[in-house]
């Protein structure tokens, strides 16, 4: 298995973004078990202590639980929390910049809302 790693951010950061990803995506179920560190460094040919360093943090954002002799477990409560975190950051940072970029662009919000809502119907 084979990914392009941005060389903008550390190849750690990434995989535990992708991680997180699947975890809201479903593809890492609660209670489940994720890809051994080393089954990861193998897949993605990186060293297994990037691997590990990013499966830590995730350890301490309390999304993944270290069980002892069998690997990493995607917590309970991980995906609410992910979500309820995310949606938190989407409404303090993304709406305003949103908000500010129409503002630029000089597009009428009510007409912009309009079509946000007819989108949304569609989903």
């Amino acid at each position: 298995m084979s990914i392009e790693w941005n060389d903008k951010q550390p190849i750690y950061k990434q995989l535990k973004d992708m991680v997180v990803e699947r975890i809201m995506d479903g593809s890492f179920a609660e209670g489940e078990a994720v890809p051994s560190v080393r089954q990861v460094a193998a897949d993605y040919q990186i060293n297994h202590l990037t691997v590990g360093k990013a499966y830590q943090e995730l350890v301490e954002a309390q999304l993944l639980e270290k069980r002892r002799g069998l690997g990493m477990f995607v917590m309970q409560g991980a995906r609410s929390s992910l979500t309820h975190n995310e949606q938190h950051k989407f409404i303090s940072d993304d709406v305003p910049a949103f908000a500010e970029r129409v503002k630029i662009l000089g597009l009428d919000m009510k007409s912009v809302v309009e079509r946000l809502l007819s989108i949304g119907e569609e989903i």
